[in-house]
């Protein structure tokens, strides 16, 4: 559909050459870059930036029409496509800007409530001229001057120590300082599922089962042992299983956490010693119902607790329950229906001081879009900054998150409630 014929998509002044120029150079570098990945992202994140070159900023209805092959009676009240790819691009551009080198300062971005590409001003350079000649100075003068000269060097002695950057701003918070300024061990936790297999007479395995009581072969063990009848029936397959949430929570720490230059080991939840809980600074990831034996550690002095589904969490202090939209089974979750609608799921963010003296940190939720979310705030320096003005993050503190979320993408978070945890 051509710009001149399209009646959804305004038309404006194109940009000026030096600011075309400028988004041309960034498309182009973010396309040789590979970030975008799946081809109805690429399509769209072209068709944006032709139309942004044009001056235009084409609307939803538009962006289904012409990108997503949709009709006229596309209902973007009902269906959330374009929302849901809006986000996902803004996600990819902000991963290729804070991994990428970008010496020339230029980032394209996506304002709210608009659809087009616009490059950000460059940073500004600070020149300080060279002192004109001028008539001796009295003493009044230089003393004045020397104030001056003072401050602008204390400023800029300032701004050298400050953090540069929106991640180093983020390894600066006391969320995430107390483990990087440590020497003990780092172990980022997933919370993985073990899978049992139910055999047959003939001791071949009919089917895979998830029993919340089992997370490890000694849990097994034990099991069997309270349950002698399943002796003959259950037996340990090898098997584990992983939220995809956990894939995208840990891009997000790792980030955080991998420079430091210490070693850092992934461990699943049913193969870690309970001694590492007190000997390693110790991130937890992963849904709530696969915490394992680091549940009643950490729920044990929380104002939350969880329900015996793992879909609910309940603030004791509120008295108010909230139960993940997205059901119950987490061995099969509900399909696309064609109507992407939203739903509200829940993240829940701790970090206390383990029993050694160590710190534990803990992102999780009751489903994916809740880990996925809470992962995404607490390493956001925004974010971040906003929490610190409400409690104070150095101390032990826990936090909860409503989560909008479409078709398994989480949209944006809502703060329900955060507080500092009694050290007692």
């Amino acid at each position: 559909m051509s710009a001149e014929h399209d009646p959804f998509t305004p038309f404006t002044a194109g940009p000026p050459a030096d600011d075309a120029d400028a988004l041309r150079s960034e498309v182009s570098r973010v396309q040789a870059s590979g970030v975008l990945g799946e081809a109805r992202l690429r399509r769209m994140f072209d068709y944006l930036a032709e139309r942004s070159l044009e001056g235009q900023s084409p609307k939803e209805i538009a962006i289904a029409i012409d990108v997503f092959g949709k009709g006229q009676d596309f209902d973007v009240s009902q269906d959330a496509l374009v929302r849901v790819y809006i986000h996902k691009l803004r996600k990819a551009l902000d991963e290729y800007y804070s991994s990428s080198g970008n010496p020339r300062g230029a980032e394209l971005h996506i304002p709210r409530g608009e659809y087009r590409l616009k490059v950000s001003a460059k940073a500004p350079v600070v020149v300080i001229p060279a002192a004109a000649q001028r008539p001796r100075p009295t003493r009044a003068r230089i003393t004045a001057a020397s104030i001056v000269a003072a401050v602008l060097v204390a400023v800029f002695v300032v701004w050298l120590s400050a953090p540069r950057s929106d991640l180093e701003r983020v390894r600066a918070s006391p969320v995430w300082s107390a483990i990087l300024k440590d020497d003990r061990p780092i172990i980022i936790v997933v919370g993985d599922y073990y899978l049992i297999g139910e055999t047959d007479d003939s001791m071949g395995v009919n089917r895979l089962i998830r029993e919340y009581a089992v997370n490890s072969k000694s849990d097994l063990d034990h099991y069997v042992q309270e349950h002698p009848e399943l002796a003959d029936r259950y037996m340990d397959v090898g098997l584990r299983y992983l939220p995809i949430s956990t894939a995208f929570a840990l891009r997000d720490v790792m980030v955080v956490l991998a420079p430091q230059n210490r070693r850092i080991t992934v461990s699943k939840m049913s193969d870690i010693e309970p001694s590492r809980f007190k000997s390693a600074d110790i991130v937890y990831i992963g849904y709530l119902s696969g915490m394992g034996m680091l549940q009643d550690l950490i729920f044990a002095g929380s104002r939350f607790s969880v329900g015996d589904s793992y879909d609910e969490v309940f603030d004791k202090r509120t008295r108010v329950s909230y139960v993940s939209e997205i059901g119950s089974d987490i061995m099969d979750p509900p399909q696309p229906t064609g109507k992407e609608k939203t739903y509200h799921d829940y993240g829940v963010f701790e970090k206390i001081r383990g029993p050694g003296g160590n710190t534990i940190v803990v992102i999780s939720g009751t489903r994916d879009a809740g880990v996925t979310q809470t992962a995404e705030v607490f390493t956001s320096a925004q974010k971040l900054k906003d929490l610190e003005q409400k409690s104070d993050v150095r101390l032990p503190i826990e936090a909860l998150l409503e989560v909008s979320a479409v078709n398994g993408v989480n949209l944006n978070g809502k703060l329900l409630a955060q507080s500092n945890r009694d050290v007692k």
